[in-house]
């Protein structure tokens, strides 16, 4: 990820309140069409300039060109309250972050996630480097909203399960049951990204727990009963892959 640096200019009065309202709508349509990374924002007033810093996917990912409609309205709202828009400055690469796929078709994609990442959940099959949204076909309404909300829900459900807290069972419920709620809320966005790119789009289901490894081995696809399982891993991460159910999932690494 890239680290970049958004300072913002007032050309007339304005508020607090209004310059606020203005940039964090900018900020959130900006996030929903992929261009920012993270959930958090901070903006600083300084020397008359409200400054904010955020993760983007590469050196370029502010640039008009990559723009929706609901991020070009947002920067016109900013005019509307006396807001230049905001000069941008690339501090450089963010050491703690995956980098971005490189420019190119993808055999085949997939949706990963976990509670320890700040990327973009769409990553390429064979780098397995997080796309960056805004250079795919936009779902419903213009922007990767629904995608970026199921996100934050299978990371908080991760999280949950991984601190072994009271809704640990629910949440591993969630993000390794291939019938949760979650579950098909991921594969339907997954197909119409699919349908959208014309690219083979999986989902992945987390696993944990099981009997043995020999078990394991032989777990079967939970949604069609096919043979998923893969002679190698792929990336040391998917050890199971169903072509027809676009499915993937990893051999526990915690049994009984």
């Amino acid at each position: 990820m890239i680290l970049a640096k958004l300072t913002f200019e007032c050309f007339e009065d304005t508020t607090i309140t209004a310059v606020e309202r203005a940039i964090s709508s900018l900020i959130t349509e900006l996030k929903y069409n992929g261009q920012i990374i993270g959930n958090e924002f901070p903006c600083l007033l300084k020397d008359g300039h409200f400054v904010t810093q955020a993760l983007c996917p590469t050196e370029d990912a502010l640039s008009y060109v990559n723009n929706n409609k609901a991020v070009n309205n947002a920067i016109s709202a900013l005019n509307d309250n006396g807001i230049l828009q905001p000069k941008i400055d690339i501090l450089g690469q963010e050491i703690h972050s995956d980098m971005s796929d490189p420019d190119h078709t993808p055999a085949w994609q997939v949706l990963y996630t976990s509670f320890v990442q700040t990327c973009s959940p769409l990553r390429c099959g064979e780098h397995f480097a997080p796309i960056p949204l805004y250079s795919q076909p936009a779902l419903a309404n213009g922007c990767y909203k629904q995608l970026i909300n199921w996100q934050q829900d299978w990371q908080a459900c991760d999280q949950l399960q991984m601190n072994g807290r009271s809704a640990e069972f629910e949440a591993l419920h969630e993000i390794g049951d291939v019938n949760s709620s979650l579950a098909k809320r991921g594969q339907a966005i997954a197909a119409k990204i699919e349908e959208n790119a014309d690219i083979p789009t999986y989902y992945y289901l987390y696993r944990v727990g099981g009997i043995n490894l020999k078990s394991e081995q032989q777990r079967r696809c939970p949604q069609c009963d096919g043979d998923w399982a893969l002679k190698e891993s792929i990336h040391q991460v998917f050890d199971f892959k169903c072509d027809d159910c676009r499915l993937v999932s990893n051999l526990s690494w915690d049994y009984n």
